[in-house]
């Protein structure tokens, strides 16, 4: 995650506690859709959210989670879904979850049209 460090605000320490910098970073890039529930909880009280989440919109970052969003082929995903075929619960979920992803992002400063969400 060093690449988001790159272009921050200087008042801001980059050796501040950034929960990418105290944990494993493998939680960010994990396949488990827990793990990574677990990164964007870790990333809700970091001072360099918005910043992270920005570059990784202007970098289309291929996967990870970035400022609190978990990415998926480039696309912002409320959540990582298991292996094989969702359930109709959770296609309702994820159906209210995408509404909560847009708030946040505009919440963020960050245009509906910057970000690409996954369908």
């Amino acid at each position: 995650m060093s690449l988001a460090l790159a272009s921050l605000d200087v008042s801001v320490d980059v050796e501040a506690n950034l929960p990418c910098r105290k944990f494993d970073p493998d939680l960010w890039f994990s396949d488990s859709p827990a793990q990574l529930e677990l990164a964007k909880s870790l990333c809700g009280d970091c001072p360099l959210r918005v910043e992270c989440l920005a570059g990784a919109v202007e970098r289309n970052e291929p996967w990870g989670v970035w400022g609190g969003e978990i990415f998926e082929r480039g696309a912002v995903v409320p959540r990582k879904r298991p292996r094989g075929r969702p359930r109709k619960v959770d296609v309702a979920r994820d159906a209210e979850l995408k509404v909560e992803v847009e708030e946040r992002l505009a919440a963020s400063g960050l245009e509906r049209n910057a970000v690409r969400l996954a369908a």
